[in-house]
């Protein structure tokens, strides 16, 4: 079980950390565990620093995003471009919101169960493809909003343990799809383990300034 306390920094100093951690979720049809392969921080009101236009809770809070602002070491889920959850996991001391998404991982545990998830049966997936990119992760643990936003990460249905990285084998960047200066080389947020095959591509967000 992971110390509480870990999550009580922002998310840009805990996201590193959570590279090649294990994250199970169990559910009535049995559990699925990956190993994080990459992850993006994001900060909002009540974290010091630059204005992070791509965070959710950048200016407010509201019902959507209600859960960042809660106790840290629970879950944010959210609904992506109206078809995919992706999966939070929520920083900082409760009333300030910051929070790591969850972007790829590398299924280790219940093999089976995330290809019947990810529709594996009808089409042939790719290992690596399984949990690549927040929408696929979350389909492959079983994470849905209205099943998992606001839970605590440290008791069932899930289950967290660190297996820190090597600093050498950590490499960060932009972060993927986000627009504008927030998804620029200002904000390299991103932090992936280096030639791991189930991290997902970069691709820019729009309107993103030049990389200099």
């Amino acid at each position: 079980m992971v110390d509480r306390s870990l999550f009580l920094s922002p998310a840009l100093e805990v996201a590193p950390q959570l590279l090649g951690a294990r994250l199970t979720a169990a559910s009535d049809v049995g559990e699925v565990t990956i190993r994080i392969t990459e992850v993006e921080a994001y900060h909002g009101v009540g974290i010091p620093g630059p204005y992070d236009a791509g965070s959710h809770s950048r200016d407010r809070r509201t019902e959507r995003n209600a859960s960042m602002f809660g106790p840290p070491g629970h879950a944010y889920v959210y609904v992506s471009y109206g078809i995919h959850f992706a999966l939070n996991m929520v920083c900082s001391p409760e009333g300030a919101a910051s929070g790591v998404l969850l972007r790829a991982g590398e299924v280790i545990g219940g093999t089976e169960l995330a290809l019947r998830r990810r529709g594996g049966g009808n089409r042939e997936i790719a290992h690596r493809m399984l949990a690549r990119g927040p929408g696929n992760l979350a389909q492959a643990l079983g994470i849905t909003r209205p099943e998992h936003d606001g839970l605590d990460l440290g008791i069932s249905p899930f289950a967290l343990e660190l297996a820190p990285i090597p600093a050498q084998r950590i490499a960060s960047g932009p972060r993927v799809g986000v627009s504008g200066e927030a998804g620029s080389n200002r904000f390299p947020w991103r932090f992936w383990i280096a030639g791991d095959p189930s991290v997902s591509l970069y691709r820019p967000g729009r309107n993103v300034p030049p990389i200099t």
